[in-house]
């Protein structure tokens, strides 16, 4: 007999060659996945990667995901000796005699993409050789996403010249989406506070302004023609490519600092090309070191000078300058220099308005969303486009 724990009697058993030894149950061992689940959970994980790689080759744009460096046509016939463009090589119409509008006249620039919106918009760059000034600069272009609106097919579109403060070279700032003019633009537009604007962003200095030397905008002897390249070259570049304003009352500048000056500079002193400035922290006069020697043409680039020239000459066609300044810009001379200049020359064929930005820092981060709350307005409800 033997004994269990709790003092009951069992029975012997035996273990002889005729008794079936007692096993305690196996555990069962857990199910294998199925082949189909296993290449569907590999399938799934090799997507996810795939998905975060393509993400971080689109952020840091290595080809194929991303369509920098692309060719953009904006509508217009290819550039010679290239191929593709979304007129598919078919002449482009021709508007009737009276149109306000005008074509593209060519020849097309090879245009390539610098970066592409959320609604699929391009901010565009060429580099041309100014017919006019000789010389060669970067010019980055955008067209609103109703440029290409079948229903505007035979429209054209005002201009905006958008114009960098600080160095102006290699690069302007504007073409950047991180200030978000281009976006603010269309927002604008659908508000109905704007034009839908063709910008044109094109370098505003010849090299940097490093040692202290800036151009002012202007052809100061000796030096390269910047005044011919902003205000010839690159307005025959926009229609060249887009389809635009035949009149003056389609084209406009917009600038800060440096840009604000080179603004209304261009407006004063072209009048007959040009309508409507957005000046923003604007300096009020040309004061290059490069200007040593040159009084006389100094002078013709002065906009307190230009402006009293405007308004002593009978027949002048109305302008219209829309100001911003903030209340803490770094030079404080600012504001009260933009007020002196509104209330000595803002009269007559010269139309002003001033914005004051409490709190508003000399940045464009300050002046891209107060222009929606003022000077974006000014100029649009003078000027046309789209017409046909």
């Amino acid at each position: 007999m033997s004994h269990s724990p709790d003092g009951q009697h069992q029975p012997y058993r035996s273990e002889g060659p005729h008794q079936q030894q007692y096993r305690p149950p196996q555990p069962e061992e857990p199910r294998r996945p199925s082949r189909v689940r296993r290449w569907v959970i590999a399938g799934a994980s090799v997507l996810a990667l795939a998905a975060v790689a393509s993400l971080v080759m689109s952020h840091y744009e290595i080809p194929p995901f991303t369509d920098k460096g692309d060719s953009v046509s904006f509508g217009q016939l290819p550039p010679s000796g290239s191929a593709g463009g979304d007129t598919g090589g078919a002449a482009l119409p021709t508007p009737p005699p009276h149109s306000k509008m005008s074509m593209p006249t060519g020849p097309a620039a090879d245009f390539k993409n610098a970066m592409t919106l959320p609604d699929g918009t391009h901010v565009a760059v060429t580099t041309i050789t100014g017919k006019k000034s000789g010389f060669k600069g970067k010019v980055w272009v955008w067209a609103p996403k109703e440029y290409g609106d079948p229903k505007f097919a035979k429209s054209g579109f005002p201009v905006m010249i958008a114009l960098p403060g600080g160095a102006g070279y290699p690069n302007n700032y504007w073409m950047g989406t991180d200030l978000g003019l281009q976006s603010s633009i269309s927002k604008w537009y659908a508000a109905g506070k704007s034009k839908p604007f063709l910008l044109a962003m094109p370098v505003l200095n010849p090299g940097p302004d490093d040692k202290g030397i800036y151009w002012d905008a202007s052809d100061i002897p000796g030096q390269p023609k910047m005044d011919t390249w902003l205000t010839e070259d690159v307005p025959d570049l926009m229609r060249q490519n887009f389809r635009t304003v035949k009149s003056r009352d389609g084209w406009a500048y917009m600038g800060s600092s440096t840009g604000g000056f080179a603004s209304l500079k261009a407006v004063l002193k072209y009048p007959e090309k040009f309508k409507a400035a957005i000046c923003s922290g604007p300096d009020i006069l040309p004061d290059s070191p490069l200007w040593k020697g040159h009084d006389k043409e100094k002078a013709e680039n002065n906009p307190e000078l230009l402006a009293k020239a405007l308004i002593g000459k009978k027949g002048s066609p109305d302008v219209y300058l829309a100001f911003q300044v903030g209340t803490d810009e770094n030079n404080k001379n600012t504001l009260p220099n933009v007020q002196k200049f509104i209330a000595t020359y803002g009269k007559g064929p010269i139309h002003t308005d001033l914005r004051i930005i409490q709190g508003g820092r000399h940045n464009a981060k300050t002046y891209v969303p107060n222009m929606g709350e003022g000077p974006i307005q000014f100029i649009s409800e003078v000027m046309e486009g789209p017409v046909e």
